[in-house]
């Protein structure tokens, strides 16, 4: 569905442009999450909400969202190996809101474009 598509490379670039966010230290809020918490709570709730917002899904098509979602976390967790289990910064919590927001709108261009 979006895998394989240039936005996705797009997305995975714009990542690694922005890598040196997880190399620094930061202001960190008190109660705050790890990273791979916040990447897991915040994807998991953008793609609660293009479902809601895309009744028209099928099981198979939302089936095929969650696995690519799988997909995009765990290459998340890839690249962000060594500071997953860090307290994560403001810096760090508004760059993941953004990313997961792109992801969202990946799914979104999908959706519309295989309706």
């Amino acid at each position: 569905m979006v895998l394989d598509r240039q936005g996705y490379d797009d997305l995975v670039m714009y990542l690694t442009q922005n890598l040196a966010l997880f190399e620094k230290p930061g202001q960190i809020k008190p109660g705050a999450p790890t990273v791979l918490e916040l990447i897991e709570d915040v994807i998991a709730e953008n793609v609660m909400l293009l479902c809601e917002q895309h009744t028209e899904l099928n099981t198979e098509q939302r089936s095929q969202i969650v696995r690519e979602v799988d997909g995009i976390v765990y290459d998340l967790q890839e690249v962000l190996s060594s500071v997953t289990n860090h307290t994560v910064t403001v810096e760090q919590h508004a760059f993941i809101d953004e990313f997961a927001g792109l992801v969202k709108n990946l799914f979104d261009s999908a959706v519309v474009e295989s309706a």
